[in-house]
């Protein structure tokens, strides 16, 4: 299997795909540990919103760093350090007692996890053909909601019958072995690895810090970079809002359900990612179309959660399709990767994707807060089990400003979409 260079890609990128399951485990556990948090820590909803938030900051900082970094050495050693660095902050989270370490411990986590995501795609870039590239990237996604569905139900369990602290040194301890599994399977290119080349997988060249200068230059002055991120913006940054921090306190306030009947719905978004990442990708290559997946998925995205700011307390059946489509619906705003990727030389795969990547984390960030501020707008002043309780037309409002960031993104997907259709027109004119 380590000689056949199609058989070792595929056990490379599992290792590596491991390493971005903890990525997600840990960006996502804050929704399951958002009583025990605040409780422990007496955070209002605002400053749990800010913990939540430290993991994307400090990602999306890193996002155009790593692109260069891992153009210049590639996915292995990249990939390697961050697995340790997250597993060390890991460690920090759990054995923290005070709102500052806290703080300071998922800032960690977000710097160890921000190479991942890039590593693997400058991976897949090297080791499969530009026509699988969509597809790979699908299954890199369905991979973050293999990590979301052990961060709600297997969670809540693990955390109900350990203690979140063990739990989570735990995944500390995997972090470490999963890292030295990616050191000791995964090489930056079949060459490197001793195999013969890959059929039509375009060589991709290490580049001069000149280079990586220029294309950075290109990428600010490119309005489609800045359309495509603000799609990736709306969508991830939704997505992990939602499955990440205030799915789950949503159900418990509006719906009086627990922690782990709650976490059973975002469990359900997991699982949409699961599907959708991978189903959206071959659909995208089979039929040779990035526009319109992307801009039919936000869309539908924008509808699902300005039907929630609406009506306030759907039918569960209802938020069933609410969560599932928050997860399925992400693999139409990761096209916009591929979409970046195609643009530029093949060389500057980790840079260019690492720029829109950015964005979706700079969403992810910013959404958690803005709607951690409405609630604590509309907070009862109430304390229930430890938690301050919040109103139904607070997570209205919440909702909303995820259906108006979502609305914005199926805009900007729409005038991208267009003006690549003019572009076209005129090409063949």
């Amino acid at each position: 299997m380590l000689h056949d260079p199609r058989r070792r890609r595929w056990v490379a990128w599992g290792a590596l795909a491991l390493v971005f399951l903890l990525v997600n485990l840990h960006r996502l556990s804050t929704g399951v540990l958002s009583e025990e948090l605040t409780a422990g820590f007496d955070l209002s909803a605002a400053q749990l919103g800010t913990v939540h938030a430290a993991f994307f900051v400090v990602y999306a900082v890193v996002q155009i760093p790593t692109g260069v970094l891992v153009d210049r050495v590639g996915p292995r050693y990249v990939g390697t350090g961050g697995a340790i660095v997250l597993s060390i902050g890991a460690v920090g989270f759990a054995l923290g007692d005070s709102y500052a370490t806290a703080l300071a411990s998922r800032a960690v986590i977000g710097l160890g996890s921000g190479v991942i995501f890039v590593s693997i795609l400058r991976f897949c870039a090297n080791w499969y053909r530009t026509d699988e590239f969509a597809t790979m990237t699908g299954m890199t996604a369905s991979i973050a909601g293999l990590g979301a569905i052990f961060a709600t139900l297997p969670l809540a369990v693990a955390v109900d019958a350990v203690g979140w602290r063990s739990s989570i040194t735990f995944l500390a301890f995997i972090g470490l072995c999963s890292g030295a599994a990616a050191y000791g399977l995964v090489r930056n290119s079949p060459a490197s690895a001793g195999l013969k080349p890959i059929d039509n997988v375009p060589e991709q060249p290490s580049i001069s810090l000149t280079e990586t200068a220029r294309h950075l230059r290109r990428l600010i002055r490119d309005p489609a970079q800045w359309l495509l991120s603000a799609v990736f913006f709306a969508v991830n940054g939704s997505f992990l809002t939602l499955i990440g921090l205030w799915g789950v306190p949503y159900l418990v306030v509006v719906y009086d359900m627990t922690v782990q009947t709650a976490s059973m719905f975002t469990l359900i978004g997991a699982i949409g990612t699961l599907v959708g990442g991978p189903a959206i990708g071959w659909l995208s290559d089979r039929y040779e179309t990035r526009h319109l997946p992307i801009t039919a998925g936000v869309a539908l995205f924008a509808l699902a959660h300005a039907t929630v700011a609406a009506t306030g307390r759907p039918p569960l059946t209802v938020i069933v399709v609410v969560y599932l489509l928050s997860g399925f619906l992400v693999g139409a705003g990761v096209l916009t990767l591929t979409v970046v990727k195609e643009r530029y030389p093949a060389g500057a795969s980790g840079v260019v994707t690492a720029t829109v990547n950015a964005a979706g984390f700079v969403g992810a960030a910013v959404l958690p807060w803005a709607m951690g501020t409405a609630l604590d707008a509309y907070r009862t002043g109430e304390v229930v089990g430890g938690t301050v309780a919040y109103t139904e037309f607070g997570y209205r409002v919440a909702f909303g400003i995820t259906a108006a960031a979502l609305t914005i993104g199926f805009l900007c997907s729409v005038v991208l979409w267009r003006t690549e259709r003019r572009r076209e027109g005129s090409e063949h004119g």
